[in-house]
């Protein structure tokens, strides 16, 4: 490969604007600067800015974001069920595999709340409100509770 024949690459050096050559050039005069003050003299601070950018900074008191809070995901008795069969198991993975739950939201855990109505015996291995486990019982299903999950049930309702 000879020299000449070399393409030539695109410069990555910007040309400096070439300022102060009178009107015509488009920055003359005042160089763009504006008239008067201490940002057109000769020699500004770095500093000088800073105060006033604070000023236009949006005030955030506190440190950081506010924690989130993991709730369960709430499925009503209705929703139940529409989508399951009888005599059918409702757990976590069972919801998942039905698309009620997505599975980044399983990890915080679901909860049965008692609105609507069921008409069919399911086995329920989920968290449920007084009333969902009445309408489950009364509808000739059960529901199992593993010792974890009541302790997180009765941690919820004392706090």
């Amino acid at each position: 490969m000879k020299l000449s024949e070399m393409k030539k690459l695109r410069s990555f050096h910007k040309p400096a604007k070439v300022i102060g050559r009178g009107h015509g050039s488009g920055k003359g005069k005042t160089s763009g600067r504006g008239i008067k003050g201490q940002k057109a003299r000769e020699k500004v601070a770095a500093s000088f800015q800073i105060s006033t950018l604070v000023r236009r900074l949006p005030q955030r008191r506190g440190v950081g974001n506010p924690p989130k809070l993991i709730r369960p995901v709430e499925i009503s008795l209705a929703t139940l069920d529409k989508n399951f069969k009888d005599k059918e198991v409702v757990d976590t993975e069972s919801l998942i595999k039905k698309g009620l739950v997505k599975a980044t939201r399983a990890k915080a855990g679901a909860k049965v709340l008692g609105t609507g109505e069921i008409h069919i015996s399911l086995t329920v291995k989920l968290p449920v409100t007084k009333s969902a486990k009445q309408k489950i019982e009364k509808a000739g299903g059960q529901v199992e509770l593993m010792k974890e999950v009541e302790a997180a049930n009765n941690v919820e309702s004392v706090s």
